[in-house]
């Protein structure tokens, strides 16, 4: 037998080990101490430096089967090898588009759920993707890799869990959903599956994947879950461990209920006590309750000894700093951190732009059923206007910041927050003027993706502000702006600058600075208006483009210098025929795209313009000819 000594979790590694060694050398008991054979270390999978692991846990890996057995697979997923192209977050895109698929990328860690806030451009089986290639005429991404895998597992419920941590966090994938190469995969058959999301998120899992790993913060890739042992589940635990996780997803889709831009949005969290308690320190007591009862039936599963037990429930006791380090692809504001009042308000936005149903709060109708974990994902959240409903206020996609209009988007979130019977903060106005798109900007922008849904358009002293809702957004968007709005307004600043003019000698001195004022106003008014004209002939935009294609051209109206510098770049990459998958592009260089499409398959699908492309000739392959030798000449 050999002694180690494990100093991972000790802070001073030196006294620690002298600690150690004098335990050793007097034969005091010492968790930090362990004797085991390293012949020992070939009954585990891998043949991991497990000294750690005791007789029951070996015994454990060499008689009961691992995940990849029984029907169960583990899966790696799709690396589209273009993002920006081909993923999108789901509110830039329609709801009747056949493009988009639910896109399983790997999360945060939060056991049982996660909400799938990306899509991927799966029309056709991946067929833009799968047509998109490299200089050398070879497929970008490694869909090339998973023709078996997509076709028996894309679009299948499942297993996902982020890529590393120090504790793993099982999240049900719902039907309808392509997988990432980062949000890998587990499957099982479905009166299976459910009991296996219990047991995944057990300390008695993690412990045997940290024993395989060997590694305090693990990387769960593939080869490790599918040699992790699953234990027979008879069907009283089947029942439930179903039962619990069912439920651990319940409680935590209920704290995303509160995120704007969840699936499982309702109201935000000033307002959830009309639907209910949502006391997220109780949640989290229950939660807590849940995964007590889920690892008592799994160590039992499992059959581990006491000793093994206090082990697993000793290595999640110490936090680790990086534990709950966000996946790189994720961004934007944490709901916890937003300050009540400016979620409140935003959520007003809302719903004059009808997007959000404010019944939900007044009682007047209640909140849909809940959905269980596998269920596909809605099109809509729960918290938006049903379709076909009447919305707080009719528009035309447009609102206005301007004291007075019928349309004006202030007075419209006032009348909300009364109606609603919330205190009214002191300028919404202000807000909106100065906080309001930096603040929906960045909780809009998730999975490197900036998809902000209400665009603020403004004159360039910003006194005056059109507010676009991206969802509404049509062709005819911007001449309903300017006659509908800017016109109106034009006429009125110009009857109020000639009565001011006709005054002439007469005019105080507080006249002759309004007259100034007016006289500015109007010039900003007509270099709106006509920037509008310029652009509106040929702006078409396409809600398959997503967000920032989409407000491309508009940069010099946007105020907000950080996104019209994104928007600015975007528009010069679009010129330069980066981004000719764009509708956007076919509609201000039509000749250029469609040149393409002839020797591009995926462009040319991209734009309903197969019949354009012209397979390529093959290269005609070189003749081996014989070798020469000195007899012959």
């Amino acid at each position: 037998m050999t002694i180690f000594v494990r100093l991972l979790d000790a802070v001073d590694k030196k006294p620690a080990l002298i600690e150690a060694s004098a335990d050793v050398r007097s034969g005091v008991s010492c968790a930090n101490v362990f004797q085991s054979s390293p012949e020992a270390f070939f009954q585990i999978p891998g043949t991991p430096f497990a000294y750690q692991a005791s007789h029951e846990i070996r015994r454990i890996f060499e008689e009961m089967p691992s995940f990849e057995t029984n029907g169960r697979a583990v899966k790696q997923g799709l690396a589209t090898a273009d993002d920006f192209r081909f993923v999108r977050v789901w509110w830039e895109t329609q709801p009747s588009s056949s493009l988009w698929f639910g896109y399983a990328k790997g999360s945060v860690f939060s056991p049982f759920y996660a909400d799938v806030r990306t899509q991927v451009n799966w029309r056709g089986n991946g067929a833009e993707i799968r047509n998109n290639l490299n200089k050398s005429g070879g497929i970008r991404s490694n869909i090339w890799m998973l023709q078996e895998t997509a076709q028996k597992f894309f679009l299948k419920p499942g297993l996902t869990w982020p890529l590393r941590g120090a504790r793993i966090s099982v999240q049900a994938v719902p039907q309808g959903c392509v997988f990432s190469v980062a949000g890998k995969m587990a499957f099982a058959d479905a009166e299976e599956l459910p009991a296996i999301y219990g047991i995944m998120n057990s300390k008695a899992y993690l412990h045997l994947l940290r024993t395989l790993s060997d590694a305090v913060r693990v990387q769960f890739e593939v080869g490790l879950i599918q040699r992790t042992p699953i234990p027979d589940i008879p069907l009283e635990q089947r029942k439930r461990l179903r039962a619990l996780a069912f439920k651990g997803w319940s409680l935590k889709r209920k704290m995303d209920s509160g995120e704007e831009t969840s699936h499982a949005f309702l109201l935000p969290s000033a307002l959830c006590h009309h639907l209910g308690e949502c006391d997220p320190i109780e949640i989290e007591a229950e939660l807590a309750k849940i995964q007590t009862e889920i690892d008592g039936i799994a160590f039992d599963l499992y059959g581990y000894s006491e000793a093994d037990r206090k082990a697993a429930l000793r290595q999640c006791v110490a936090k680790i700093a990086t534990e709950d380090e966000p996946d790189q692809d994720e961004e934007g504001e944490d709901e916890s951190n937003v300050p009540p009042t400016d979620a409140l308000t935003s959520w007003a936005v809302g719903v004059v732009f009808g997007r959000f149903d404010w019944r939900l709060a007044s009682g007047e109708r209640a909140a849909p059923a809940e959905p269980e974990p596998f269920d596909p994902l809605p099109t809509k959240s729960p918290g938006m206007l049903p379709d076909g409903a009447e919305p707080f206020h009719a528009h035309v996609g447009i609102l206005v910041d301007d004291q007075g209009h019928p349309h004006d988007l202030a007075r419209l979130i006032e009348e909300i927050l009364v109606r609603v019977e919330v205190p009214v903060p002191e300028d919404v106005r202000r807000w909106l003027q100065r906080d309001f798109f930096a603040f929906h900007l960045q909780r809009y922008s998730k999975s490197r993706r900036k998809a902000p849904v209400y665009w603020p358009l403004s004159t360039t002293s910003g006194g005056y502000t059109l507010w676009f809702y991206y969802p509404s957004l049509t062709s005819q968007t911007l001449y309903t702006a300017i006659n509908d709005f800017i016109e109106p307004k034009l006429k009125q600043v110009g009857a109020d600058v000639t009565l001011l003019r006709n005054k002439g000698s007469a005019r105080t001195r507080d006249d002759e600075k309004q007259f100034e004022a007016l006289q500015a106003f109007e010039l900003e008014l007509i270099e709106l208006r006509d920037t509008l004209l310029k652009l509106a002939p040929t702006y078409k935009p396409n809600h398959d483009d997503g967000v920032q294609i989409s407000a491309a051209p508009l940069w010099p109206l946007f105020r907000h210098k950080p996104w019209q510098k994104v928007l600015k770049d975007t528009l010069a990459k679009l010129e330069k025929g980066d981004y000719d998958w764009a509708h956007m592009s076919m509609n201000y260089w039509p000749e250029r795209v469609r040149e393409k499409c002839k020797t591009d398959k995926s462009l040319a699908i991209a734009h309903g313009l197969e019949d354009l492309y012209v397979d390529p000739e093959a290269k005609p392959k070189k003749a081996r000819g014989r070798k020469k030798t000195g007899g012959d000449e």
